[in-house]
């Protein structure tokens, strides 16, 4: 039988199965229950507008987009949200999905941060972006029902949310700063790495090589 919260069913497939063993096991309470909030309002941004994300895809794409934050999942220095991105993707080819699908989740990952693009993409692009909007800074929050709000946060409490969450995001960027530039990540370093200074577009143009 499925699970069912606020009359929203969680696919019941082994993927969804998995990945929610892993999220729990590999990263934190904070992000796990960021993560499942995140596929909860996501589909209730999807009803809203009108479109129908493949709920399995949607899952997986909610429950690994900030896995990136505390987990090293590459080799190489880069943006959080494609450590994520990568692993998912990785998870999704190594469980027989189609190479359009796992494409589909990377990207819906990859662009999470990334205001004016993914709300023009499909909808599970699109959704995992409003869902991150509303979970964060609280998006559309109004255009909910008050009782379904209530009973995803029955099931996923937010507690101390905010600070947890931030704490959570400098720790899982303050050791790659470069890779925040011309992101919103660099935002979150700035207001809590003291000395940290993030270059703007302006300084690199005037401090490019080209003599004008």
């Amino acid at each position: 039988m499925s699970e069912v919260i606020a009359g929203l069913d969680v696919p019941e497939t082994a993927a969804v199965a998995e990945a929610t063993r892993l999220i729990q096991e590999t990263t934190s309470p904070l992000i796990y229950h960021h993560s499942r909030r995140v596929f909860f309002f996501s589909r209730m941004h999807a009803h809203q507008l009108g479109v129908k994300p493949d709920p399995e895809l949607l899952y997986l794409a909610a429950m690994f987009h900030d896995a990136g934050l505390l987990t090293p999942f590459s080799d190489v220095e880069q943006r959080f949200e494609v450590d994520g991105a990568d692993h998912a993707r990785k998870f999704l080819l190594e469980r027989g999905f189609s190479a359009a699908a796992a494409e589909t989740v990377w990207t819906a990952i990859a662009l999470h941060t990334t205001p004016g693009i993914p709300g023009r993409m499909g909808p599970e692009i699109a959704s995992t972006h409003l869902g991150v909007l509303t979970e964060v800074i609280g998006l559309g929050l109004d255009r909910f029902e008050h009782d379904q709000v209530e009973e995803i946060l029955a099931a996923h409490p937010r507690g101390d949310f905010k600070n947890e969450f931030l704490r959570a995001y400098v720790a899982g960027n303050k050791n790659r700063p470069e890779t925040t530039n011309g992101t919103v990540n660099s935002d979150v370093l700035e207001h809590f790495i003291p000395g940290f200074h993030r270059t703007t577009t302006v300084e690199r143009i005037v401090g490019s090589p080209w003599p004008s």
